[in-house]
């Protein structure tokens, strides 16, 4: 099974790296599109108008977020895990997605550092 797993380093604070990840109205500022999003476990979410959508399965608050994703026609849930640690004015962000449609999986390699990650890392910097 394909494995997607990405390091980020930010040049921002851990707290706003966190806010960027689990804010809506930061989600949206830096997707672009509406977002229902929260930090509680068992929280339900929505991002690009419900095109990816899922479960907070794991929160410990600015060091683990992981959550059950589906997107489009998914049978099954993909999952994703943000790992953060932090020093001063840097972050690293550790992204891993697993179970996710094999066929799938190099558009969303690209799509974690276009559209995700890489806007979330150019919304931070600003």
């Amino acid at each position: 099974m394909k494995r997607i797993e990405q390091t980020y380093t930010i040049r921002a604070p851990l707290s706003r790296v966190w806010r960027a990840l689990t804010d809506p109205k930061l989600i949206e500022a830096w997707s672009g599109a509406p977002a229902e999003m929260s930090d509680e476990l068992g929280a339900k979410f929505s991002l690009w108008d419900g095109d990816i959508h899922g479960t907070n399965t794991k929160v410990v608050p600015q060091k683990l977020l992981e959550q059950e994703w589906y997107g489009g026609e998914w049978d099954k849930p993909s999952k994703v895990v943000f790992s953060l640690s932090g020093e001063g004015d840097r972050t690293m962000v550790m992204l891993v997605h697993t179970r996710m449609p094999e066929q799938e999986a190099k558009d969303l390699e690209q799509g974690w550092r276009d559209y995700y990650m890489g806007a979330l890392k150019n919304l931070c910097e600003d």
